[in-house]
């Protein structure tokens, strides 16, 4: 789908994008390789494209970084599908950041946790509501850290016209499902989508509890790969799902559990493996050693003679049905 002016609620038809940002040998961003990165991954088709958020060092990013990584992404992507911008940390950081990703052109904003502390219920509706006041862009809450949210939050939050959207990065299934029951029981048509880290290995279980959609860091690595699960995932073809856990998935998981923070770091070291030079990730994050890299090279080669594999085998399949068709219309 096409991006959407402000005030109005995109909806996702595809893997949900998060782009690296990727830092030069001088430690600064570097915008074109930005650039490039984004557009090289929109002709395999995601549902939006979420610049500056985790996969992009949100973290580790300067408020004037965070709108340049905005801005340049807003300006390669030129409407061809929403760009839901990172805002969030202390509420004076999450307002700037929200009011300069309107002005950059954003089509929404995906607010990350507060800063340090946690408050109580009251405090995080409030906290919610003041960022999302500060513009016209409509606002998806991401559950992890200090913002902890619950049934009842929800059920508030969805009284505001501009949240819509819940991202879980807890992994808490139970919690999950109460809170799509009570968002559903509201009325409102809340986006939902798993968060956790690697979401592929647990979307079948956030699917079965209504949660369709899903963040994908591994698209900025292996769009190719990523594009088959997800197609996997609406269609229903479980066979090549499970095919793409156990070949991929699985492997790139027991690789990025061996450190805290490879959910980032093997993202940006197989873009320099496949040959875009996105820089090392910021501190604390910390890059693969070799020999993690080298693991990691063959869990790509892999995953890339999978993806063709079963792209063949796909092809192979229409081609027959199509043949089987023309054939019957033509008794």
């Amino acid at each position: 789908m096409t991006a959407s002016a402000p005030g109005f609620a995109p909806r996702f038809d595809g893997v949900l994008f998060f782009p690296v940002t990727p830092f030069g040998a001088d430690g600064g961003v570097e915008l074109d390789l930005l650039a490039e990165h984004v557009e090289s991954r929109l002709p395999f088709g995601p549902g939006a494209v979420f610049p500056a958020c985790g996969t992009g060092e949100f973290h580790a990013l300067s408020a004037g970084e965070v709108v340049d990584v905005v801005r340049t992404t807003v300006q390669t992507v030129a409407g061809r599908v929403p760009v839901i911008a990172g805002t969030g940390g202390p509420l004076g950081h999450a307002i700037e950041l929200a009011r300069s990703a309107a002005d950059a052109g954003a089509d929404g904003l995906l607010l990350l946790p507060p800063y340090l502390v946690s408050g109580t219920a009251d405090g995080l509706v409030a906290w919610v509501e003041a960022v999302a006041a500060a513009t016209e862009l409509p606002v998806i809450v991401y559950h992890r850290g200090t913002a902890r949210y619950t049934a009842d939050t929800i059920t508030r939050l969805a009284r505001n016209p501009r949240i819509i959207g819940f991202k879980d990065g807890t992994g808490d299934i139970g919690l999950a499902q109460e809170i799509v029951l009570a968002a559903q029981a509201t009325g409102r048509d809340l986006q939902f989508f798993n968060g956790l880290l690697t979401a592929e290995l647990s979307q079948g279980a956030y699917r079965g509890i209504g949660i369709p959609l899903y963040s994908s860091a591994a698209f900025a690595m292996i769009p190719e790969l990523a594009g088959l699960h997800y197609r996997a995932c609406t269609d229903g073809d479980e066979q090549t799902r499970m095919s793409l856990l156990r070949g991929f998935y699985t492997p790139l998981v027991r690789l990025r559990d061996e450190t805290p923070g490879f959910g980032v770091s093997l993202i940006k070291a197989g873009l320099r493996l496949r040959g875009l030079s996105v820089g090392s990730v910021r501190p604390p994050l910390v890059d693969p050693t070799p020999e993690q890299e080298s693991r990691l090279a063959g869990i790509l080669d892999d995953g890339l003679a999978l993806a063709a594999r079963l792209a063949t085998a796909a092809t192979a399949s229409t081609t027959s049905a199509g043949t089987a068709t023309a054939a019957a219309a033509a008794q």
